[in-house]
């Protein structure tokens, strides 16, 4: 009996602990978010040059997701977590501490490469450290880190920028940090290696996993871009407060949690599919949610609608990058962190021209387009498969 409940037992103590992963990079990532003015102000800098911090954390972690591979091939899945955690703490301790703007922006270098290293990271031990049966269990209570973060970090760091902005950075980032490094330390070690070998030379030569690749950066550049406009089509759009349209946000956040828990039970047989079909569904919502704006709560929930599908696409298109690399799982991870991180950059640059051209009906239009084209290349894999199953076998064959 033992016997057979210990690797059910084995994944439930790596979905805590690559849960608690996740947490501490997205609230990393949110960090500054409610406390932005506070810092401004405390550095004599302007509110939108002290959003260009994130900017940075954002870009390094892209970088580092793209060029860690000599890192990946020398680490076991256990270390390179290890290594991550330690540099994202690091980086918010720095934070908290920062006597000046520019040692702040340091600060964000090291949460940036911390990002990089626990996202590819606990990804892919989400797969290599699970039981077949479980993978889609453990890999969907690893992606629910990251929401569950936006909904408890964000109260506490604001809660505690009353008092100062310094303190968010202990509390949240830090603390879920030093949480996972005990957790990730109380592993065995883990021997296997990430090889180097041709492995970018598989976008090139490997269509489907360049196609999967392609469409994670369309996916990823329209969510991440409806994430940075939400709030202000909330407070232009209707005339609340900044904090009305953080609750805004944070239920959003909220409905994302059943969309990842429903998918999960579908996406071990039917990942393509999802990655396939959702995405125009989204796409009908993100336009609808940019050029239809009749009340405050319509809008809200709209996009609490849109969070619940993203889901469904994120949870789909992160178990296909792991089967279709399964032998390079560490770099199907990295491709998915770079458009992550990447897409919040082009997401933000094309939601800003839209904006600049046509208002929010046009950033919702960019947004929707964006998702279709994420859909495009395995809609055409779908297609070939059905092709290749109806061609007649050769004789003999």
């Amino acid at each position: 009996m033992s016997s057979e409940s210990s690797p059910s037992t084995a994944s439930s103590q790596s979905a805590r602990a690559l849960f608690v992963c996740l947490f501490a990079v997205q609230a990393g990532v949110i960090a500054l978010s409610p406390v932005l003015a506070q810092v401004a102000a405390d550095f004599d800098v302007s509110t939108s040059a002290a959003g260009q911090l994130r900017s940075i954390s954002g870009l390094v972690a892209g970088l580092v997701a793209v060029s860690m591979g000599r890192v990946a091939s020398r680490l076991g899945l256990r270390e390179l977590l290890l290594v991550g955690l330690a540099t994202l703490a690091g980086g918010s301790l720095l934070s908290a501490a920062a006597p000046s703007f520019a040692v702040l922006a340091v600060a964000q270098v090291a949460v940036g490469g911390g990002i990089a290293l626990i996202l590819s990271g606990a990804l892919a031990a989400a797969a290599e450290w699970s039981a077949p049966e479980r993978r889609a269990h453990v890999l969907s209570w690893t992606l629910l880190g990251q929401p569950f973060a936006w909904i408890v970090g964000m109260p506490i760091i604001g809660l505690l920028g009353g008092v100062s902005w310094r303190w968010g950075w202990i509390a949240v980032p830090f603390a879920a940090a030093v949480v996972a490094l005990v957790a990730i330390a109380l592993r065995p070690s883990d021997d296997r290696r990430e090889p180097r070998v041709r492995t970018w030379r598989m976008l090139a030569e490997d269509r489907v996993v360049a196609g999967w690749a392609l469409g994670e950066l369309f996916a990823w550049s329209a969510w991440a871009g409806a994430l940075v406009y939400a709030g202000a089509l909330f407070v232009e759009s209707y005339g609340v407060s900044t904090a009305t349209a953080g609750v805004l946000l944070g239920l959003a956040a909220v409905a994302y949690l059943p969309g990842n828990m429903l998918a999960r039970r579908h996406v071990e047989a039917s990942a393509r599919q999802l990655a396939a079909f959702v995405p125009p569904l989204a796409a009908a919502i993100v336009v609808v949610f940019g050029a239809w704006r009749p009340s405050v709560g319509v809008s809200g929930a709209v996009f609490a609608v849109l969070a619940f599908v993203v889901a469904a696409r994120t949870i789909a298109g992160s178990a296909l990058g792991l089967e279709v690399c399964a032998q390079r799982r560490v770099f199907a991870m990295r491709i998915r962190t770079a458009a992550n991180q990447f897409g919040y950059l082009g997401g933000s640059a094309i939601g800003g021209i839209a904006l600049a051209v046509g208002g929010y009906a046009a950033v919702g239009v960019a947004f929707g387009v964006m998702f279709v084209l994420s859909a495009v290349p395995h809609v055409l894999a779908l297609r070939g498969a059905e092709v290749a199953s109806a061609a007649p076998s050769r004789p003999g064959s």
